[in-house]
């Protein structure tokens, strides 16, 4: 049933049919499937603040939709900081306000780049309702991840970090592969950030599979929804890119995590070590490990259906759900410690 309009439904009509647009365009886009989403707070090219509700996955009608139009902050100018709606509408982006400092950067630095970029948004918006850009999305990403291989990894991430710099890798040759697994496990065990000892065929598996679709989606539960990030291989590193920063920044978007996978011991151990090192301006260890649990989801499963998601991704962009991604997320069950503790925190 369509819930009542307020006094304020008229004043804002306009907003609100733009909304409706928009989340139309998400019902369409996402083929009627996905969690079992009941309120979305504001919609962004690539990115929904999304709450669920205790129903469990299935269909989804427009019917069981409640919009809202975004609301302009108040006491800003009705065009945001620079006069602009497009300017207001990013502002209004519920994970603005962790990357104002790199957009206001964008906006210093080069004017004329920060305005093309709001008037991409803004032609994004006047799309008919059903309209899909991915191709142009997957475009964006290559760009911005492409150079990866090719530049000196900076902003705080080590280029070309060794296993050798870690530890003596000689001293450990005469070691089995569960002693080798427990000294890594003490190694970082006091150490914040992600770390993992790979099985030679898991580690196998996923490298094959990354040789062919080297760029994924993931995506992350946070108090205001889901934010996603864009993983791209590079060689054995992997790297992670909130996809808002590359949407601003574009070339010049900083990765947030970087995975670093050692095969040196696979051949005669039987196991590949990882760890990692992430942007703790932007992720804490526990973050991490969400994302970094989600190489194993889409590219370890046995599951067809999960895999199709990482090639589709790569090879037919325009079929491409973002809905989807958070309904495996939250089928495997791997963001809902996460979730929780975001809550209690909350509370």
């Amino acid at each position: 049933m369509e819930p009542a309009r307020g006094p304020r439904a008229e004043a804002d009509a306009h907003e609100e049919e733009e909304a409706g647009a928009a989340m139309a365009a998400v019902v369409a886009a996402a083929g009627g499937t996905g969690p079992a989403v009941l309120q979305v707070a504001g919609l962004y090219r690539g990115l929904c603040a999304v709450r669920s509700r205790a129903l469990g996955l299935g269909l989804v009608s427009p019917a069981q939709l409640r919009v809202f139009p975004v609301r302009r902050g108040s006491g800003r100018p009705a065009g945001g900081a620079d006069g602009s709606g497009a300017g207001a509408e990013l502002e209004a982006n519920p994970f603005y306000d962790r990357y104002r400092d790199k957009i206001q950067q964008l906006r210093r630095s080069d004017p004329a780049a920060f305005e093309s970029r709001l008037e991409k948004r803004s032609e994004f918006r006047k799309q008919p309702v059903g309209h899909s850009r991915q191709g142009d999305f997957i475009k964006c990403v290559e760009q911005k991840t492409d150079p990866l291989g090719k530049q000196p990894v900076s902003r705080g991430f080590t280029k070309d970090k060794t296993l050798s710099s870690i530890f003596n890798i000689e001293m450990v040759k005469d070691k089995t592969a569960e002693e080798i697994r427990q000294i890594w496990q003490q190694y970082f065990a006091a150490k914040d950030t992600v770390y993992a000892v790979i099985p030679e065929e898991k580690f196998d598996l996923i490298w094959t599979r990354a040789q062919s679709c080297p760029t994924f989606l993931c995506a992350l539960p946070r108090r205001e929804g889901y934010e996603f990030f864009v993983g791209q291989w590079t060689g054995t590193e992997l790297h992670f890119t909130a996809l808002i920063n590359i949407q601003t920044r574009g070339d010049a978007a900083a990765s947030q995590l970087v995975l670093y996978h050692y095969p040196e011991l696979k051949e005669e151990k039987g196991i590949v070590l990882m760890t990692a090192e992430m942007d703790t301006t932007f992720l804490n260890v526990a973050e991490a490990q969400c994302i970094a649990n989600q190489v194993q989801l889409f590219y370890a499963t046995d599951r067809k259906e999960t895999y199709e998601l990482v090639e589709t991704f790569n090879f037919r962009p325009n079929e491409f759900k973002y809905m989807s991604v958070i309904a495996e997320l939250e089928q495997s069950g791997l963001g809902a410690e996460l979730k929780c503790a975001q809550n209690q925190d909350k509370t």
